[in-house]
């Protein structure tokens, strides 16, 4: 993993930006989503729909790319409901769009969890989210 400042910020600008993509295209207020630059990145939305009366929750991580999940007890793991699969960590906010629309509808998706070729790599994973880089000053 490289941890150069300069890598690092950009990552964190190119996240902070597709993940304000994300929620737009998803239906979430900024103040539903999170995300972290840390050991790993990670973004967190929370949806409005609801599984087995728990809040669901759209889920990313550079290793894993988006999943959605049940919300559950802070001192548990949130129970993954499905993956979206392809070899992209970075899809589209469009793609991840009907990824929602389409568990939130009922189909049937998948749950095994991709890893990522490129899993790591913060050179390439910033290069990729540079195009939706936002000013965090």
């Amino acid at each position: 993993m490289d941890t150069h400042p300069e890598t690092t910020r950009t990552l964190g600008q190119g996240l902070a930006g597709y993940v304000r993509a994300v929620a737009e295209e998803v239906g979430v207020p900024t103040e539903g989503t999170g995300y972290e630059v840390s050991d790993t990145a990670t973004a967190y939305l929370g949806l409005s729909d609801r599984w087995a009366g728990r809040d669901l929750m759209l889920v990313w991580s550079e290793r894993h790319g988006w999943s959605i999940a049940v919300e559950t007890e802070p001192t548990e793991p949130p129970v993954v409901v499905a993956h979206l699969g392809g070899g992209d960590p970075v899809p589209e906010p469009a793609v991840v769009g009907r990824f929602v629309a389409d568990v939130e509808a009922g189909s049937p998706m998948g749950v095994a969890r991709p890893d990522f070729e490129a899993a790591g790599n913060r050179d390439v994973l910033a290069k990729r989210l540079s195009r939706y880089a936002v000013d965090l000053a």
